[in-house]
């Protein structure tokens, strides 16, 4: 098929509606879980389950996407992906004890784990590389709005239904997405069906499902249970195994000479640092809010509103002047914006202004914007085109790996600090003793944030224009 002739629009938009039903998902559930534990009957170790078992199985699956993506036409990984993320919707919604809603959420995530590297090599197929800064930077508006939309619509649509319409209320919208892809979606990637290596899945399987499970279950027990510590050097072991087995092939499941490109390799890098801050940002924030500053959960889900709106309002306009002036101009002021925001994370205290933790928040989200997809576009730009698989599967992974391991590392470092605090408190129980140490803990990871963004900064500086 001659790419010139295709009608880019349908499919991007047929694209966009998926992504964003997906993506929406990701954070709907977040302020679903008190009333969950109650429905069910559940600790809070256990409902915990629904977010670690979503992550898990999208850590796991995307490596093995640049495969899938040789074997299977575009139109056949999109539909799939949409038809089990509905049908883990419906599974989820119907659900009559917690089990059935747990296989609900790992079949939500077998198909948001397919659709996202998918979604990116279509969009890398069908746009020249002059032009890819503007269509990623659409695709970016709904990766990062439609995220910071989920804890908002979830608390309005929690203060009036039951948890169970969090699902209702997505069932149309993948219903049409799988009506628009079947008419629009054309199959635009070669089908070449390269010889599987069962091993390798295998070693990535438990490399990047252990190494996830591993800092989940940390962050949920603590860094000295051998169940973390043992899943973790489990996950290690078998990922670098994975890595040297991917080196022998002639047709690797991951091919890992993408990294011979030094400007893939730094973007990679650089990815993996900024989401590490900006995940265990977004999960620290609402901590601080509802336990520090005494909001409600859709009262903080609201206030991160316009955070969200800002990304996704800068992330085409950030992506059409990447098209015109490369990704220095964006990037380098990009993560100035970040690192500053993050500086004045670790002043926020239980009298800080609500005004002012919106403005650095969206000061953070606009920074964040601005480096994003054009730092992406860049390392992918610089990948012939029989590696846009593999580069966009490596991407993928590593930014929901390294979300995992930010998060937790975030988490553990608040609590660090709030258990000191009340370690030496006179009123340990007291609220106002409660929330001074949840507020030191949450300033020690801030410092943490402050400090890996600087790692991030310097990174940056390395960053040029690929010469296409």
């Amino acid at each position: 098929m001659d790419l010139k002739d295709i009608k880019r629009a349908p499919i991007v938009f047929a694209l966009i509606v998926g992504t964003f039903v997906a993506a929406l998902n990701e954070t709907l559930m977040g302020n679903a879980l008190p009333e969950l534990m109650k429905s069910f009957e559940v600790s809070a170790a256990t409902i915990q389950w629904l977010t670690t078992a979503y992550m898990l199985v999208i850590g796991v699956l995307v490596p093995v996407t640049a495969v899938l993506q040789q074997w299977f036409t575009t139109r056949q990984m999109f539909l799939t992906a949409m038809s089990l993320f509905l049908i883990g919707t419906v599974t989820s919604a119907v659900a009559p004890e917690f089990e059935v809603l747990l296989v609900g959420r790992i079949i939500q995530a077998l198909g948001t784990g397919l659709l996202l590297p998918l979604m990116m090599n279509t969009i890398l197929v069908i746009y020249p590389p002059e032009n890819r800064g503007g269509a990623m930077g659409m695709i970016g508006l709904v990766i990062m709005f439609a995220p910071a939309l989920g804890p908002t619509m979830s608390g309005l649509i929690l203060d009036e239904l039951s948890w169970r319409w969090l699902f209702y209320f997505v069932i149309p919208l993948g219903m049409f997405s799988i009506i628009l892809a079947a008419v629009f979606l054309k199959n635009v990637s070669e089908v070449t069906k390269p010889k599987v290596d069962l091993l390798s899945i295998g070693f990535s399987t438990i490399g990047f499902g252990g190494i996830v499970y591993g800092f989940s279950a940390a962050g949920e027990h603590s860094w000295s249970e051998p169940e973390v510590i043992y899943t973790i050097a489990m996950g290690g072991v078998s990922l670098a195994l994975f890595i040297w087995r991917q080196l022998l092939l002639k047709e690797p499941v991951m091919d890992m000479r993408t990294f011979r490109y030094p400007i893939f390799a730094l973007v990679t890098v650089l990815l993996v640092v900024l989401m590490m801050t900006l995940f265990s940002s977004m999960a620290l924030l609402p901590m601080f809010m509802q336990g520090v500053l005494m909001m409600t959960a859709f009262k903080s889900g609201l206030i991160l509103l316009p955070g969200g709106i800002a990304n996704g309002i800068m992330a085409p306009i950030s992506g059409k002047l990447f098209d015109k002036f490369g990704p220095r101009v964006l990037v380098i002021p990009g993560l100035v914006i970040v690192v500053v925001s993050l500086w004045l994370f670790t002043r926020f205290d239980e009298a800080t202004d609500t005004s002012f933790l919106l403005t650095v928040y969206i000061s953070m989200m606009i920074g964040i914007s601005l480096v994003m997809m054009p730092t992406q576009t860049t390392g992918l730009n610089q990948l012939p085109s029989h590696l846009y698989p593999h580069g966009t599967a490596i991407l993928n992974t590593l930014q929901q790996v390294s979300g995992a391991i930010g998060t937790t590392l975030f988490i553990s470092i608040m609590s660090g600090g709030q258990n000191h605090y009340l370690s030496g408190s006179h009123a340990p129980h007291s609220q106002p003793e409660i929330a001074k140490a949840l507020q030191i803990g949450l300033n020690n990871a801030f410092w943490v944030g402050f400090c890996i963004a600087l790692i991030a900064f310097v990174l940056g500086l390395f960053l040029r224009k690929v010469r296409l």
